[in-house]
């Protein structure tokens, strides 16, 4: 495997189209989607993004809607936490399409892709399940959060 850092696994403009995505993926749904990158998990990668999911505070939000995609660079893992009122409506194996569509991308070394088209497909399942509210307001920072 090839290492990675978290400094080179994205360049400035990658890392812009990908909050673009976010934008573009939020632009119809009071959902919220946020990219955390860090370089290891140190233990369990879904626990672990669990945890950043807590420390972003992502389960604030009005509808409790907000998707994490969490990368640990390193360990060449990543994981999807979505938040309760997302995962009650979605189908059982939505996260695993959504992973699926991620890993396409990540296989072939391209990283940006992945995660952007794992973030619009997130964002029309929130803009089914959570369409945008006369009131919304973003709730959520949609910057890249590095660890």
């Amino acid at each position: 495997m090839i290492p990675l850092d978290v400094e080179s696994f994205l360049t400035a403009s990658e890392e812009q189209d990908i909050v673009d995505a976010i934008k573009l993926a939020e632009k119809n749904t009071s959902g919220e989607i946020r990219v955390h990158i860090e370089n290891t998990s140190k233990n369990h990668v879904e626990e672990r993004a669990l945890e950043v999911f807590s420390v972003l505070k992502m389960h604030n939000t009005k509808n409790r809607n907000g998707v994490l995609i969490y990368v640990a660079v390193d360990d060449h893992k990543f994981s999807i936490y979505g938040d309760q009122g997302i995962n009650k409506v979605v189908p059982d194996n939505f996260w695993d399409e959504t992973k699926d569509i991620i890993q396409k991308h990540f296989r072939n070394g391209n990283f940006k892709q992945g995660l952007v088209d794992g973030i619009i497909h997130a964002g029309e399942a929130l803009k089914a399940h959570f369409p945008i509210e006369d009131d919304d307001t973003n709730e959520l920072t949609n910057t890249i959060s590095k660890g």
